[in-house]
């Protein structure tokens, strides 16, 4: 394989490694690293510094909240000069993820307090699927030129399957306007200072760009929302929805969604959906050649302090 040194941390030559995975929010406090709670960055962080032998730090394309689902997620980090096999280091760090998924269920499975047959060896709620070792100039955060999720909702008795239930919102009225929804979604579409949709954080932009906002209408009432945008500050996503549902079942209209982004303030009331229904279903990068030029971009826009959806 070749090496592609990132340059020196003393006299250690360095490289970057990017992983590319998928996690079930359900039982996670989401991606941060927080004491005592078991989350996605901590897990993986505890897996790779088990098998590297070193602390590893990793930097994420968007941080998830507590219970928010992931189908792609990507991340990097810098490990002293690597000469295995990426897919050998990826096949390690899922037996020790599958055995810490394991370790959270044993005791409630022996206490009785879940069903014998619940768990089967090698299941995991955090699957790495691929690793790669990239040049420094890829960043899983500011090489990233937009972000894609998908929201999932009930609407109707008919549509709560219970076998479902931890990956969609039962919302507690029938009948959504989906027209409605939809007519509503054009208006914040572009770029808009989204402070009525997030919570800021200091020192940071709540200006964003969102390209794509719509509903669609399955069987027995269920609502797919997909959104996507260059990136989404904290809670960003969940307010979206959380708008959309007030215009869907009459509580708003079309005319508060435009004054939310043409009077932007936290001072709206804008309902949070639950992150269950939640899912980061994809990243975008540019070309390799562009990966430089789009994290200086990036970085340019925002400062470190901000986030992707969190």
């Amino acid at each position: 394989m070749p090496r592609q040194e990132l340059g020196e941390v003393g006299s250690v030559p360095q490289q970057r490694l990017r992983f590319d995975l998928c996690y079930d929010g359900s039982n996670l406090h989401g991606w941060a690293k927080q004491d005592g709670l078991r989350t996605v960055q901590g897990e993986l962080e505890r897996a790779l510094t088990t098998i590297l032998r070193r602390p590893i730090s990793l930097t994420v394309a968007g941080r998830t909240d507590s219970g928010v689902h992931a189908k792609h997620q990507v991340a990097h980090c810098d490990v002293n000069q690597f000469e295995g096999d990426p897919q050998k280091l990826r096949d390690r760090i899922n037996g020790i993820l599958a055995s810490s998924y394991s370790a959270l269920w044993r005791p409630l499975i022996s206490g009785g307090s879940v069903a014998r047959g619940t768990l089967i060896k090698g299941e995991a709620d955090i699957v790495v699927t691929t690793v790669a070792v990239v040049p420094d100039t890829f960043d899983a955060r500011f090489s990233a030129t937009g972000r894609q999720y998908r929201y999932l909702l009930s609407a109707s008795p008919q549509s709560r399957d219970p076998l479902t239930r931890n990956a969609r919102w039962w919302v507690p009225y029938n009948d959504l306007d989906v027209t409605a929804m939809n007519n509503a979604a054009i208006v914040l579409l572009g770029e808009h200072d989204f402070l009525s949709f997030c919570r800021p954080r200091e020192g940071a932009t709540t200006i964003r760009t969102l390209r794509h906002l719509e509903v669609a209408e399955g069987e027995d009432g269920e609502l797919t929302i997909d959104v996507s945008a260059d990136a989404f500050c904290h809670s960003m996503v969940r307010s979206l929805v959380g708008a959309l549902v007030e215009v869907g079942r009459g509580a708003r209209d079309e005319d508060w969604m435009r004054a939310l982004v043409d009077n932007p303030t936290r001072g709206h009331g804008v309902p949070v959906a639950p992150a269950r229904g939640l899912t980061l279903m994809g990243v975008a990068y540019p070309p390799e050649r562009e990966w430089s030029e789009q994290s200086r971009r990036a970085r340019t826009l925002r400062t470190l302090e901000d986030c992707t959806e969190c």
